[in-house]
């Protein structure tokens, strides 16, 4: 097994989802193949991956389009326009990573 570290590109495996795998909710059938780059190790089981957009299934990168007009939408109601004022664009369309949580035995290097 690979020792994972911060900045590792990795792919998550494709694999059928077992009972254990419902059970804990640790696997689903859209995370196969998704790619990122590791950005939190936690422990030995557990890292967290910001996954790259270009590799999201066009359902995930819906859903990931949706939250992200909504987190927008949420920031922008709850800061004054004073605020929004000082706010570049950038700022202003800021885009949401996609972060997943994956089990380091459903990883493989990319």
């Amino acid at each position: 097994m690979p020792n994972w570290k911060e900045g590792d590109r990795v792919r998550v495996i494709t694999r059928p989802v077992t009972e254990e795998d419902r059970k804990s909710n640790r696997y689903y059938d859209h995370m196969g193949g998704l790619v990122g780059i590791v950005q939190n190790v936690y422990n030995e089981a557990e890292i967290a991956i910001k996954i790259e957009p270009e590799f999201m299934t066009p359902v995930t990168a819906g859903v990931q389009k949706e939250a992200t007009m909504r987190m927008r939408e949420k920031f922008l109601s709850n800061i004054s326009e004073e605020q929004k004022k000082q706010l570049n664009k950038e700022e202003l369309e800021f885009d949401a990573h996609y972060v997943q949580l994956v089990q380091t035995k459903d990883l493989e290097k990319f």
